[in-house]
């Protein structure tokens, strides 16, 4: 008799934000961007962490010419622990490029590098959060994530990640649930 999968919520194009209670130096305070959530895990980007990295220096380091305007002082983020040396563009609009995840009809996440060379010839994708490495969740480990308490999940909001500075991408999330990102706290006295 073959079994009955129990329906889970799927979190692709949702933001988690990470509990105050979060031990892991690699996701305390942040804001992760899921790209995908299937039965086989989920993959997704850190949207609030910048390194100190611009995407001039990015793309002088892997050899793309960067002539477009407005690009040369965006920072690169850290988007997760996963393979760290590779690079990953959340973009809108969609596009058509070699190495795609499509999140939505209007949202990609591209590894591969001609969507670099589109950014820095033509200035398309405009909107682009352009990271080195991606957080990854084994099939079911995110779901017993979300039982231990470890992340809130809301929605994602493209004007968060793409319109407002990194340090305020959090809070804002945490605002669409209605919550006070200083009110939540695990130890009395620490925000």
């Amino acid at each position: 008799m073959p079994r009955m999968e129990t329906p889970t919520a799927n979190f692709t194009h949702h933001f988690l934000i990470a509990m105050p209670n979060m031990v892991d130096p690699h996701f305390a305070r942040t804001l992760t961007y899921i790209a995908e959530h299937n039965e086989q895990g989920a993959l997704g980007i850190i949207v609030n962490r910048p390194i100190d990295m611009t995407l001039a220096s990015l793309f002088e380091r892997i050899e793309v010419p960067l002539e477009a305007e407005g690009f040369a002082a965006q920072p690169v983020y850290f988007g997760g622990p996963v393979q760290t040396d590779r690079g990953f563009v959340l973009h809108r609009p969609l596009g058509d490029w070699h190495s795609t995840l499509k999140v939505t009809d209007e949202i990609g996440l591209t590894s591969s590098r001609d969507v670099l060379q589109a950014i820095g010839a033509g200035g398309e994708p405009k909107d682009v959060i352009v990271t080195l490495g991606y957080a990854g969740w084994a099939a079911g480990q995110l779901e017993q994530e979300l039982l231990d308490n470890a992340w809130l999940t809301v929605p994602a909001d493209l004007e968060i990640v793409f319109e407002l500075p990194p340090e305020e991408r959090l809070v804002a999330a945490m605002q669409k649930l209605g919550i006070d990102f200083t009110n939540l706290s695990d130890v009395a006295g620490h925000a």
